[in-house]
C-alpha cells in the first residue's frame, strides 16, 4: 500500500532541494514570446489546438488566453511516463473528440525531451488527415537523443537534467511548482 504521505515528503525534500532553471518570471517572458510568435504564424488559419495531457495543461492554459484570433480547442492524452521518471511503451488514454481532417492543428506540450510521444501525436494527426501540424512546447531540453525534429514553436531551452514545473511532473507531483526546476543528482 502506498504512503501518501511519504510521497509527499519526498516530493517536498526534491524540491526544496532542486535547482531552479527558470523563474515565474521568466516563464511568463517565454509564454509571451510564444504567443506573439503562434499569433503571426496561425492567425488566419482557424486551427484546432490541442492540449497534450497532462504535461500540456499548464502551457496551454497560460497561452490561449493570449491567441487572439478564432480557434477550437481538444486534447489528446497519452504518456510515456505514468508515475515513473523514465518513459516506457506510450500509452494512449484519450483521443481528440473534433475532427482534424483539412484542419490545421497546434499541439501543445510542457516538453520536448526525446520526442517519441510528440511524433506518435503526430503521426496520429497525420493518419486523421489534418492539413497542417504545428508544435509548441515551453521547455526544449538540449540533448542528442531525439526522435522528433525541434518543434516551431519553443519557449525556453534546458540542459538535459529531469524537470519539473508548469506541466512537467516529478512521479505525478509538482507539476504546480512556480518555475523550472531540475532534480538534484538526476
Amino acid at each position: 500500500m502506498t504512503d501518501h504521505n511519504d510521497i509527499f515528503r519526498h516530493s517536498q525534500e526534491v524540491l526544496d532541494n532542486a535547482d531552479c532553471l527558470y523563474t515565474e518570471e521568466e516563464v511568463f517572458e517565454a509564454i509571451n514570446r510564444l504567443a506573439d510568435e503562434v499569433n503571426k504564424e496561425l492567425k488566419d488559419t482557424n486551427p484546432i489546438v490541442v492540449t497534450v495531457m497532462n504535461g500540456g495543461l499548464i502551457p496551454a492554459g497560460l497561452l490561449l488566453p493570449k491567441l487572439n484570433f478564432p480557434l477550437q480547442i481538444d486534447y489528446i492524452h497519452a504518456t510515456r511516463y505514468g508515475k515513473n521518471t523514465k518513459g516506457g511503451e506510450l500509452d494512449w488514454i484519450s483521443n481528440p473528440s473534433l475532427s482534424m481532417q483539412d484542419r490545421t492543428i497546434l499541439l501543445i506540450d510542457d516538453i520536448h525531451d526525446e520526442g517519441s510521444t510528440i511524433k506518435s501525436i503526430i503521426n496520429f494527426c497525420q493518419e486523421e488527415k489534418a492539413k497542417k501540424i504545428y508544435t509548441c512546447v515551453l521547455i526544449h531540453k538540449n540533448h542528442d537523443r531525439k526522435n522528433s525534429p525541434k518543434p516551431e514553436f519553443v519557449g525556453l531551452e534546458v540542459p538535459d537534467r529531469y524537470l519539473f514545473g508548469y506541466g512537467m511532473d516529478y512521479k505525478t507531483l509538482l507539476r504546480n511548482a512556480p518555475g523550472i526546476f531540475a532534480v538534484k543528482g538526476m
